[in-house]
């Protein structure tokens, strides 16, 4: 049995930082533009605080075992991808393109009151756990078969 080390941005609840923007997004209804755009800056934060990590920790082994400026290169560009892909990019319209879709069914069956300014917000929010496996998959197949073929 081995001990391997825990992966503070993906092995603990600082993983879910990632998510914030999906929660701006899944809240653009009801709230002001500047808080969204503030959840993307958490978000998008949170991402390059990865990469820096990912990218020291690859600099620091041996040459031999991938490590030094090349192999810190790989890995920041792999995670970078990676985390804007599947952490901001792809869900953050996801769970635009719900609300809107949402609101605008709402409104075409002339839905009114709580239901109509709150059920676009509730529709995101549920979404999240639901879309977060499935765009974490189509992510790591597209780079599978695209920089990491390239890169290794």
């Amino acid at each position: 049995m081995s001990i391997t080390e825990k992966d503070l941005y993906r092995d603990t609840p600082v993983r879910y930082l990632g998510y914030t923007n999906e929660i701006g997004e899944a809240f653009r209804p009801v709230i002001k533009k500047v808080f969204v755009h503030a959840s993307y800056a958490v978000a998008i934060t949170y991402v390059l605080a990865d990469t820096a990590d990912k990218s020291k920790k690859q600099y620091d082994k041996p040459e031999i075992l991938g490590g030094g400026l090349r192999g810190a290169a790989v890995a920041s560009g792999d995670t970078l991808l990676w985390q804007m892909f599947a952490s901001v990019i792809i869900p953050g319209f996801t769970i635009n393109r719900i609300c809107w879709l949402s609101k605008v069914a709402l409104k075409a069956n002339k839905v009114k009151g709580p239901v109509a300014k709150w059920g676009p917000t509730m529709l995101g929010l549920l979404a999240i756990p639901f879309i977060i496996h499935p765009i974490d998959h189509a992510v790591d197949y597209a780079m599978d078969n695209t920089y990491r073929k390239y890169v290794k």
